[in-house]
């Protein structure tokens, strides 16, 4: 490969000169990717204060990305139309209310039904922020979309660990700490970042559903889909069966979290240089596969591990994917990434209703062997379609850059 360029080498150097707009709206970024798992660790403690099942508190997550799936036909329709910037005051704003109000919920009905709101603003802040980032970064784009990334990767990890800090006292409190950071980003971006020119032409809502009119991308939709489900099975059913306190689930997924971001970030693209793209895929989903077996059926200090070990290869899994939906197609990147992602977190919404639900109709271990079995057939959709989806896979690397993987996980 020799000397290929690294976008993180060129972003590194420029990193910390950034304008006021590009850290205002990074901040925010944070919060928002500690949304996702901000509940983990006090899923139990929220079952017990509002006397709830485990299937019915699992629906905080099956609300939260069927409201995200369906947003994703409308995100790319508001923002080209009102602005970036109105776009992520809209989000935040959405965020501060609904977040609130989870923390005053007097059953899980409200709770969940907070937490859609939550999810749609969510999805209108992070589906913008990153090209809000790079219009408004300064000195090119790499530094930007690196401290971008960086905000996803520490987002994902902090989530679970604030969510036990503040969880700790009361499962309230950390819906109560993300309005009140959401609220100071609100501010941050009001105060900082102008609004910046509305895309020439304007997405409408029918453009992400036309995109997957193509094989390729199709193929790399639905592939994902099944591996979501192994994804999100793990993220919002282990807490239950881990059963433990905030503080020690917090730390758990914290370390997923860290194994996550480093290997999407660091790991990948080696492995793709060496490997290629659908191998790397293809044997990265077959690995997970056997690891949340292993989770389901080993004991609490296997599956501790397992639960973190996960980390890696869904941090794998997310970049390769993210290559695929946008290299396969001809589809503007933003409406590939669209399409793609309103297929898969579908998935994201079904696996935290159906996993505890499987549990009750059978025992602890069955809902993990579903999820080892999607995460084969997603494997197994990645060999039957090689060639749609090796349509560009050998180029697929050597373009890849860090704006490619951001966009498709941030919409």
């Amino acid at each position: 490969m020799g000397a290929e360029h690294d976008p993180f080498d060129e972003g590194a150097n420029g990193l910390l000169r950034q304008p006021g707009a590009v850290w205002a709206t990074a901040g925010a970024s944070v919060v928002a990717f500690m949304g996702i798992g901000l509940v983990d660790p006090i899923l139990p403690s929220i079952a017990q204060g509002l006397d709830a099942t485990a299937g019915q508190v699992s629906l905080l997550f099956t609300s939260y990305f069927l409201i995200t799936a369906l947003a994703m036909l409308v995100t790319g329709f508001v923002s080209s139309r009102i602005g970036g910037r109105r776009t992520l005051l809209l989000g935040l704003a959405l965020v501060v209310v609904f977040a609130g109000l989870a923390g005053t919920s007097g059953s899980v009905a409200e709770l969940v039904g907070f937490r859609a709101g939550w999810g749609l603003g969510n999805a209108l802040f992070v589906s913008t922020a990153l090209a809000v980032i790079v219009g408004a970064a300064a000195g090119g784009s790499a530094a930007a979309i690196l401290l971008y990334e960086s905000a996803l990767g520490l987002g994902m990890a902090c989530g679970p660990l604030l969510g036990a800090l503040l969880g700790d006292a009361s499962w309230r409190y950390p819906f109560f700490g993300t309005a009140f950071l959401m609220a100071v980003g609100f501010l941050c971006i009001t105060v900082f970042l102008k609004e910046q020119p509305k895309p020439a032409r304007r997405t409408s809502l029918l453009d992400p559903v036309k995109a997957l009119g193509h094989g390729g991308l199709a193929s790399a939709a639905a592939s994902a889909f099944f591996y979501n489900y192994t994804f999100f099975t793990v993220l919002a059913f282990t807490p239950f069966v881990l059963n433990m306190s905030p503080y020690r689930s917090g730390a758990v997924f914290f370390a997923w979290g860290v194994l996550l971001a480093v290997f999407s970030v660091v790991v990948a693209p080696r492995l793709q240089k060496r490997f290629g793209s659908l191998k790397v895929l293809g044997g990265s989903l077959l690995l997970l596969a056997a690891d949340v077996l292993v989770l389901g059926y080993g004991d609490h200090t296997t599956a501790v591990v397992c639960t973190i070990l996960s980390g890696a290869f869904i941090g794998l899994n997310n970049t390769v994917y993210t290559e695929l939906a946008l290299g396969v197609s001809d589809a503007p990147r933003p409406v590939a990434s669209a399409g793609y992602n309103f297929v898969r977190w579908f998935a994201a919404a079904a696996a935290p209703y159906f996993a505890p639900k499987i549990e009750e109709w059978t025992d602890i271990h069955v809902p993990f062997v579903v999820a080892a079995v999607t995460a084969v057939v997603g494997a197994a959709v990645v060999v039957v379609r090689r060639k749609a989806l090796a349509h560009d896979a050998e180029e697929l690397t050597p373009r890849h850059t860090t704006e490619d993987s951001v966009t498709v996980f941030a919409n």
